[in-house]
């Protein structure tokens, strides 16, 4: 077979393995993080969770950059810092024209993703206390998930929600500071991880409780 036929049959497929092996990596450290810690864990414990040599993991490292790369695989599904919207699962529920329909679909995936991801977001939360590099790699990814959640209400005011007509860029704001406070990981964390609830109890709140923001219009956050 010509070389010029079998070179990019190669190239596609050590990329596809790399992409592999960097999943892997990355699954694995979050698996570390969440039961040791970002303190108790370390790379040859991530090595060897992952099936990988260290040097391999240490491509991916430093530490911190697996916590943050791990902590965005667990909860989007890939690492980066794109927005959640341009997540082909949320891409689709953005897509879907009705409103409530919207949230009924959205607000179920953030939660199985806070329940996925609540242990790793309180050793995320600890290390950025103790990290200042840590901790600016947390502003930025709070800084990205508000601005998700700026856009989910714009997106919800255009497909016309009743609660959001006559609403004004403050008031937007203002209901976008409250779903990435009600729909963030540490609430999984505080009702389901501290205070016992059930998934399927909090899964119900958090429904009701975006509902209700969402309705409620000016008057109820005013």
């Amino acid at each position: 077979m010509p070389e010029s036929t079998t070179r990019p049959y190669r190239s596609t497929l050590r990329q596809e393995q790399a992409r592999q092996t960097r999943e892997r990596i990355l699954d694995a450290a979050g698996a570390v993080f969440a039961a040791r810690g970002y303190a108790g864990a370390s790379l040859a414990e991530i090595a060897t969770a992952a099936g990988v040599s260290v040097e391999s993991v240490k491509v991916h490292g430093p530490k911190r950059a697996l916590l943050l790369a791990a902590f965005e695989r667990a909860f989007a599904g890939e690492a980066g810092e794109a927005s959640l919207t341009d997540r082909p699962e949320i891409a689709a529920i953005a897509a879907i024209k009705d409103p409530d329909r919207m949230l009924g679909e959205l607000v179920p995936f953030i939660a199985v993703a806070n329940a996925r991801t609540g242990a790793l977001w309180a050793a995320f939360t600890a290390a950025a206390r103790d990290d200042a590099e840590v901790g600016v790699a947390m502003a930025g990814l709070l800084e990205r998930r508000h601005a998700d959640y700026g856009g989910m209400v714009e997106l919800l005011a255009v497909r016309g929600l009743p609660g959001l007509r006559d609403t004004g860029e403050g008031e937007r704001r203002e209901l976008a500071d409250a779903l990435s406070f009600v729909m963030s990981p540490e609430g999984h964390q505080q009702l389901v991880g501290e205070s016992g609830w059930t998934f399927e109890r909090y899964s119900a709140w958090l429904l009701a409780t975006v509902r209700t923001l969402t309705a409620g219009g000016a008057a109820s956050r005013g």
